[in-house]
């Protein structure tokens, strides 16, 4: 059984349910370790008084907000609890939201809720009412020494939380480049995007994540074995030619062409072309790099 990273209540009206927060996430990610490039010993950190130079423990470390230059408030956790009680011990729903209002943009974590002792009905109250109104609860809570914006729904026989982020937690596209709105403006004509929605239909099936692999997991493990099998653990690899011929550009000769070329899903003479909903790959780059290359020979001839 994992451990709780929180206790306390999920709250809506006078409604108090409780619950325990666990995580949702099973990262696959490589932990490495740094090491001297000169005799690849690791590299290690220590923790140490400004000072006095001399290393410092964990037990004796506190946390401490600097209000003014080289002074501090000394802060424990049971400041952090004080400051606002309510919030650090309970998940508080502040309104109900029609279920897909959220924006994609705003969604952070995921959290599975888990009922505590006694809380197993009111669960259940809440979990199948959201259910049958289609709704998601909004709410805001402390997780450590954070204020959090969730979203909680349900998933199956659980309850969810995800945290969000706040509004002023997106940055502004202000200063970033993006293509004029509308078709004209972007000099997009109305026969590519007749293609380009040919293409979206063909590639458009059921959701299944299942189907998606984390396969550069898989990759790089097998590049370390075959360093290790090679006798390399202490070569440090250069960039190859494969580097130097990537084109730096991928710039559009032809969408139509192109467009057309992903459509035949690289039909081979009497093949047939994917049904609809197939895993057809959508290869606008490569087909791009290729005719980039025609292009520089046509120019050189």
């Amino acid at each position: 059984m994992p451990r709780a990273l929180w206790k306390g209540f999920l709250s809506f009206g006078l409604v108090s349910i409780p619950v325990e927060l666990f995580s949702a996430e099973d990262r696959k990610e490589f932990k490495f370790s740094m090491l001297d490039k000169r005799d690849f010993s690791p590299v290690g950190y220590k923790r140490y008084s400004k000072k006095s130079g001399k290393e410092i423990a964990w037990k004796d470390i506190v946390k401490g907000y600097e209000y003014k230059k080289d002074d501090y408030v000394v802060l424990s956790n049971e400041d952090f609890r004080r400051a606002n009680v309510k919030a650090s011990r309970t998940i508080d729903i502040e309104t109900f939201v029609p279920s897909g209002d959220i924006p994609a943009l705003y969604f952070d974590t995921p959290y599975y809720l888990t009922p505590g002792e006694r809380g197993e009905k009111v669960y259940a109250l809440l979990r199948e009412t959201l259910r049958a109104t289609n709704r998601t609860a909004i709410a805001q809570f402390v997780l450590r020494t954070t204020q959090h914006l969730a979203a909680v729904a349900p998933v199956g026989r659980a309850l969810m939380l995800i945290t969000l982020r706040y509004a002023d937690e997106l940055r502004d596209v202000g200063g970033l480049k993006f293509p004029a709105a509308g078709l004209n403006a972007a000099g997009v004509k109305p026969k590519e995007v007749e293609l380009a929605k040919r293409l979206i239909d063909d590639m458009t099936g059921k959701w299944d994540p299942d189907a998606f692999k984390d396969t550069y997991h898989q990759d790089l493990m097998r590049r370390i074995k075959e360093k290790i099998k090679r006798g390399e653990t202490k070569e440090i690899t250069e960039p190859g030619k494969d580097d130097e011929e990537a084109p730096r550009s991928a710039q559009i000769i032809d969408l139509t062409a192109l467009l057309k070329q992903s459509l035949e899903g690289g039909e081979k003479p009497g093949g047939k072309r994917p049904r609809a909903g197939a895993k057809t790959k959508l290869k606008l780059v490569k087909s791009s790099q290729t005719a980039n290359k025609q292009a520089r020979k046509r120019k050189r001839a």
